[in-house]
Order: structure tokens, then sequence, then C-alpha cells
């Protein structure tokens, strides 16, 4: 196995100089700190949300009355198959640096991602004006906003990355800042997916159930 399939097991960075092999390791290993630094985060608004669920109902309703499990199991799938897509993309990244077949998989992945961001709007809506669940009703339903809400602030954010690092692809090409761009995107992204997943079964499922 090379240097470079050694270090970067996503990426092909054939030809670059050692000097760059390590450059592109800080680079790596700095985006890591950074997406622990993010769960951190989430972490702190489960816990908000796990406290306000039980203490923070106020007479409001409660996520069994306003959550729509179906809408929400849809979400889930949308972005699912949206980080699948998006690991092709990145395996035709490696292996054959075909532009179009790329951009492709991005376009898909985009579209996925937003598609999960227009059901959650819409999910908003259906729960402020046909179940009077507005974020100031109560304890409970401000965290759940402040929860899925920064949720989907982080996915958008992530489209609007990709669709940044589909034009870079398109008029750079390939290069290794560019292929290192697209790496830490793809780590955003799936990091994104597994917190959804939790936002699905902690508060949904058990929402639901409870």
């Amino acid at each position: 196995m090379s240097l470079s399939e050694r270090l970067h097991p996503g990426l092909n960075l054939a030809g670059t100089d050692p000097e760059g092999h390590e450059a592109a390791e800080e680079v790596l290993f700095g985006f890591w700190i950074f997406l622990m630094s993010d769960l951190v985060l989430f972490a702190v608004l489960f816990a908000t949300y796990a406290a306000m669920s039980v203490q923070g109902i106020a007479g409001g309703p409660r996520p069994a009355e306003v959550f729509d499990l179906t809408a929400a199991f849809l979400e889930t799938m949308l972005l699912l198959l949206s980080s699948f897509a998006f690991g092709f993309a990145m395996l035709e990244m490696k292996y054959r640096e075909n532009r179009r077949r790329v951009l492709s998989w991005l376009l898909v992945t985009g579209v996925l991602g937003a598609a999960f961001v227009g059901m959650e709007l819409h999910d908003y809506y259906v729960m402020i004006t046909a179940h009077a669940a507005p974020p100031q009703a109560s304890g409970f339903l401000s965290a759940y906003y402040l929860l899925t809400g920064t949720h989907a602030l982080h996915v958008s954010s992530g489209l609007v990355w990709m669709a940044i690092m589909a034009v870079q692809v398109m008029v750079i090409g390939f290069s290794t800042p560019v292929k290192l761009r697209l790496m830490r995107l793809a780590l955003f992204w799936h990091m994104l997916d597994v917190v959804w997943i939790g936002i699905f079964t902690f508060v949904y499922l058990f929402g639901v159930v409870s």
C-alpha cells in the first residue's frame, strides 16, 4: 500500500510530495477537531431537549400529539440516501476522477438534502398552524425547534458548501486542495446524518412511544 493510500484511504493523492501529505494530515485532523466541537453543541441541545420534554410541557401539546412519525421517517430516508449518493461521488473522485459523474452524484446529494430541508420546514408549518405548537408555547417546543432547527441550518450550510464545491470541480478540477475540501464536506455531511439518526430515535420515536 502506497503512502497516499495509507494516509488517506478515501482520497487519491498520487504524485503529491511528502510535504503535501503532511499538510493534508494537518488539515483533516483540524477538521476532525471542528466536528467534535460541533458534536458537543448537539450534545448540549440533546440534553436540553431531554430535560424540557419531561419538565417543560407547561400545559401545551405533548410530543406524541404533534410529531408526524411518517414524515420524520421519510426525512430520515432522504438524508440516508443523500449520504449514500455522496459516498458514490467520493468513490468516483478517488478511482476515476470523472468530473461529470462526481458532479452528477453531488447533484443527487444536493436535491435529496434540499428535499429534507423542505420537508422539515413543512413539518414546522403544520405544527404551528394545525397543532398550535409554536416555539414559544412551552420549553419542550422551544428545545425541539432549537435542536432540529440547528440541524436543518447545518444541512442548509452543507448545501451551500456543496454548490461551491461543484463550481470548483467544474473550474479547477481535482487538484489536491479540491479533493481535501470535498473530503471535509463528506465528513461534515455524514456527521449530520449520524446526528439526525439520533434525533429520529431520541426525539421522534421515543416521543411518540412515550
